[in-house]
């Protein structure tokens, strides 16, 4: 038979159990609730910083395809202009190549053309024409008079002579002391008139607007 003490002490020690479980359940809530809420903010936070990351990708990209297409018109340009430089070299040589063969050339009234134009650009009244003896065997005789007459300006002297160091088509005008010297063979002169030539081919074939220099860069 239990005493009055017994009963009590059995009653407090019940008593303490039960607060001990409502403590310890408590306990349980909080922690699954801190859990779930240290859980909730962590997913937060990374979708957060996804969302920000997304930004800055697109951000970057955005960036990115902007400089690429900054670009397009610069390199267009730059491709445009290798075809054109493409073209202008191919009519250059073919140009070349039609001089060497003399295609629709009197070869002779355009030795006396290119002779008479070097001696219009010099000071004196004697002048000395150089040709490849070849070419002068092939001219024939007369070509001193011819320059003579297309120049129209009597009295003037000029020798016609050979020249073995000069190309097929070449032509060498020089004064009597040989202080004057001017290369008018057909390569040379089309060597120098080729900048202006070409200008004026891109202009006239709108490859370049007509107030943009062709010289130097199309």
């Amino acid at each position: 038979m239990e005493t009055p003490d017994q009963s009590a002490q059995e009653a407090l020690c019940e008593e303490i159990l039960a607060e001990a479980r409502r403590e310890s359940e408590q306990v349980v809530r909080r922690a699954r609730d801190e859990a779930a809420a240290l859980l909730s903010q962590a997913a937060a936070e990374a979708d957060q910083l996804r969302q920000q990351r997304l930004a800055q990708a697109r951000a970057e990209a955005s960036r990115k395809a902007e400089l690429i297409l900054a670009t397009v018109p610069v390199e267009a340009g730059r491709h445009r202009s290798s075809e054109i430089e493409a073209l202008l070299q191919t009519i250059c040589e073919r140009a070349r190549g039609q001089l060497a063969q003399r295609q629709k050339l009197d070869y002779r009234a355009t030795v006396v053309s290119l002779a008479a134009e070097a001696v219009s650009r010099m000071e004196g009244d004697a002048f000395l024409v150089k040709l490849p003896a070849a070419e002068r065997r092939a001219i024939g005789d007369g070509l001193a008079e011819q320059i003579t007459r297309r120049l129209g300006r009597p009295p003037l002297s000029i020798t016609i002579s050979d020249e073995p160091t000069l190309p097929a088509d070449g032509l060498l005008v020089q004064d009597a002391q040989g202080r004057q010297v001017w290369n008018n063979g057909l390569q040379a002169r089309l060597e120098r008139l080729w900048p202006e030539l070409r200008r004026q081919i891109a202009v006239g074939t709108s490859l370049v607007p007509r107030n943009r220099p062709a010289g130097g860069g199309i």
